[in-house]
This record gives C-alpha cells, structure tokens and sequence, in this order.
C-alpha cells in the first residue's frame, strides 16, 4: 500500500462558546477561543489517500484531481469563512472545533472519492504550528 498526502489551506474565523453557560465560564472553558469579536486561523489541511499506483501512470490519484476535490468540496466552503454561521455543512450548534472539522470534511471527502481507485487514509488539520487534530474514519 502507498500513501499520498496533498495539503491545501484555508483561512476562517470562528467563535467556540456555548450559549447556556456565562461569559464567565466560556471564558474558563475555551480561553481567547471564546472572544465575543470572533478569532481567525491559517488552517492546513493534509489530506493522505492510500492504494496501489496505477501500471501506467504510476498514480494512486492524479493529486491535481485531489485537490480539486479537496478544493470543490471542503476550502470553496470554509476559505474566508465565519464557521460559526457560513457553512452549510457545519451543524448549528456545533462547536467548530479542529477535532469536529477533521470529521466533517472526512465525511465529504470520503463521499467525494468513492469513485476513484484510492481510499481516504487520514486527514490532519492544522489549527496552529502547535496543534492539530487527526481523523482516521474511525466511528
């Protein structure tokens, strides 16, 4: 099996906060995160794919393909985006947190990619140099 990433990246802003509990406790909870103004990030998004290369391109996927995928179905929806009321694919109410993104943008892609003779392997996202979540499909 061979294991082929492309990154793409994303800029958005987001707000973790949940509307039941104070500020006070908001602020305890999720930090800066909490920031009634919203905060952005620099997102990057490493999307692996595993299979076995083609006999004649030597491909598992065209990357240049991948990324139009990656492109079309996850960075037109969230690039330059407010997570918490932009994108259609996130549910109200949802905390758009890196740990629930890794797991919807798993769930397009994998959709997206059923076509193709490769398998969604893992997504990691970038949320900062310092953190990242990963998401293996794993239920």
């Amino acid at each position: 099996m061979v294991y082929i990433t492309r990154i793409e990246r994303f800029n958005a802003a987001h707000k973790l906060w949940v509307d039941d509990w104070s500020e006070e406790k908001n602020l305890a909870v999720f930090g800066k995160c909490s920031n009634k103004n919203w905060h952005g990030h620099n997102y990057h998004l490493h999307v692996t794919v595993k299979g076995r290369p083609d006999p004649v391109t030597g491909f598992i996927i065209d990357v240049k393909a991948l990324s139009k995928i990656i492109q079309h179905e996850v960075t037109d929806h969230l690039d330059h985006s407010n997570l918490n009321l932009d994108v259609e694919f996130i549910p109200k109410g949802m905390q758009p947190t890196t740990e629930n993104l890794v797991i919807l943008i798993w769930d397009r892609l994998e959709k997206a990619l059923e076509s193709y003779p490769c398998q969604l392997h893992a997504i990691k996202l970038w949320e900062t140099e310092t953190i990242y979540a990963e998401y293996r499909g794993e239920k």
